[in-house]
């Protein structure tokens, strides 16, 4: 249950995905009896560490491992049957026939999480914890990652051997910088974007090594030199969503292409952060893009995803409907389930992309990718691949994460990020870790390129698509 937010890690950004329900305790609700609704009462969510209370007036989240049960914030009922708010995402959730199953999404996510009822709430949910000292910290710290991180196997980290060399450096008088700068040393060599710990405006992650995180400073260079250098001579250059989405149609020396320029799927209305907004924004633009004449007459679309510090899968999902006449599935997500077993999954959910009802672009694509392509950036490239039409990616892989993240709090009141979650291609591959390989390699915003005005990626794409691909 997750919505992505963009927000700083270390000097870089990532797609933070807040919990979609990180929803919180006032009272322990009951289990279904005479006179409550279908949905009222206590749901374990198939993996994600998740237990909620549903009542008339709020669904709530308590975050469980196996020493911990810790309660977060509260989505208010909307009116609405099955209808809940939180931070602008609106989640929905509707009993199987049963009874004791339902299913709860939210509106800028994809996907489903699957509950199941149960009758009560663990007794660990409600009472106090026991201490919120150092050790309770690194306890729940650690034990979060052991039951939900699924790619220790492939980052080649030993996590037990972690905690056997940390936790003994935790005292009750460890101090709280202490505390953070410890937690930062045993998730740095997992090098993944989607992994921090925070502490208020304090934040600590890294990415894949030899890749540069997005940054605003980082975007407004690359915006810059694309402006003067790649669309010099360029007609209908224009921004839209608060400048997160850049059009031009290139300069008759190209023939009839387009360039689309997307520097996140999040942010693009500043005054409503609301999911509602986010995609009424995308739409204005997308509708002055894709106009009907335009469509009939492009030979070619440019996607520049360069730098893209991620946000919503669904907005992501929302664009690819408007580059296909044809419905088809974008990919496929798993979640771990199995705290025990690293290797238990829950069961792949096809994502599907439906065309837009609204003028389409379905002629050739070349995607430009590179390590800055991060999150909601990297689902809509693997969205991308199945794609039907003419689709090359061009560039550098992505930078390798995927998942949502949990947030899971801490009994000191500092968070831990992880993702919990792998992004399936028709074939059953993920790209964690790696990221989305291009299908022709070129240098990506390199200090030679930049020193030579060259941008060898975009001169790739341009031709290809002046000979259709």
């Amino acid at each position: 249950m997750s919505v992505r937010r963009r927000v700083t890690v270390g000097t870089g950004a990532c797609a933070l995905a807040l919990t979609l329900a990180a929803l919180g305790v006032a009272g322990a609700p009951h289990a279904r009896a005479g006179g409550a609704g279908p949905l009222e009462g206590v749901w374990r969510m198939d993996g994600y560490g998740t237990v909620v209370t549903v009542d008339g007036r709020a669904l709530r989240e308590y975050q469980t491992t196996a020493v911990s049960c810790l309660p977060g914030d509260v989505a208010r009922a909307t009116g609405r049957p099955g209808s809940y708010e939180a931070g602008g995402s609106v989640l929905t959730l509707r009993p199987a026939a049963d009874g004791d199953h339902a299913r709860l999404s939210a509106n800028q996510d994809v996907g489903h999480r699957l509950l199941r009822r149960i009758a009560a709430l663990p007794e660990a949910c409600t009472v106090p914890p026991a201490s919120s000292g150092p050790r309770a910290a690194f306890d729940v710290f650690w034990q979060s990652f052991e039951e939900n991180y699924p790619f220790f196997a492939a980052k080649g980290v030993d996590w037990r051997a972690v905690r056997d060399r940390y936790r003994p450096l935790v005292h009750a008088d460890t101090s709280r910088s202490e505390l953070f700068g410890l937690f930062s040393r045993m998730i740095t060599p997992l090098h993944d974007a989607h992994v921090a710990v925070q502490d208020g405006d304090e934040i600590h992650g890294v990415g894949r090594p030899g890749t540069v995180l997005p940054t605003p400073e980082l975007d407004a260079r690359v915006k810059a030199f694309v402006r003067e250098r790649d669309l010099a001579g360029a007609s209908h250059v224009q921004d839209f969503a608060d400048g997160r989405i850049t059009y031009a149609d290139l300069g008759a020396g190209h023939g009839r292409l387009g360039y689309l320029r997307v520097s996140g799927f999040t942010g693009y209305d500043p005054h409503d952060r609301s999911y509602v907004a986010q995609l009424a924004a995308l739409d204005r633009a997308l509708d002055t893009v894709f106009t009907p004449a335009r469509t009939r007459r492009l030979h070619g679309l440019v996607i520049d995803l360069r730098v893209n510090g991620g946000g919503s899968d669904a907005l992501g999902i929302h664009l690819a409907g408007r580059l296909t006449d044809t419905p088809y599935t974008a990919y496929s997500k798993r979640a771990r389930n199995d705290p025990a077993d690293p290797a238990g999954r829950t069961r792949p959910e096809p994502v599907p992309v439906t065309p837009a009802r609204a003028p389409r672009y379905t002629g050739s694509v070349a995607v430009l990718t590179g390590g800055s392509t991060v999150s909601a950036g990297e689902t809509f490239t693997q969205a991308l691949i199945d794609r039907p039409g003419r689709t090359v990616r061009i560039g550098r892989p992505t930078q390798g994460v995927f998942s949502d993240i949990l947030v899971r709090r801490l009994p000191n009141g500092m968070a831990a990020w992880l993702p919990n979650e792998e992004y399936l291609t028709r074939t059953g591959r993920t790209f964690d870790g790696t990221g989305i390989p291009p299908r022709i390699s070129e240098p990506v915003f390199t200090r030679e390129e930049f020193a030579k005005g060259r941008d060898s990626a975009f001169d790739r794409a341009v031709a290809l698509l002046r000979r259709g691909l």
